[in-house]
């Protein structure tokens, strides 16, 4: 476990986080920092809170949009198998 600091709308952020995660986290508060500053600069007159309150509805957003793709692929991934199995056994049928 590491204790790291991270920088969110110039916050420093005190985590914890397992060694196997440290990269990964530190490329998730990268994400989140950029998606806040970019909400921020777009409303200037909101205060932090809300800013905050809309980029993680955004993310979440981007989140159930790519599970839904996930989703949607992984059902026709199993359509595409099951057509393809059918095909085969009607030639073994044949054989």
């Amino acid at each position: 476990m590491q204790s790291i600091k991270v920088n969110i709308l110039g916050k420093q952020i005190p985590l914890k986080v397992n060694d196997d995660e440290l990269e990964n986290m530190k490329m998730i508060s990268r994400y989140v920092d950029e998606k806040f500053k970019t909400y921020r600069n777009e409303l200037t007159n909101q205060p932090d809170s809300i800013v905050m309150i809309l980029a993680a509805l955004s993310i979440a957003e981007e989140l159930f949009e790519t599970r839904r793709l996930q989703e949607s692929s992984k059902e026709n991934e199993e359509k595409i198998f099951e057509a393809v199995n059918n095909e085969i056994e009607k030639l073994i049928e044949e054989l």
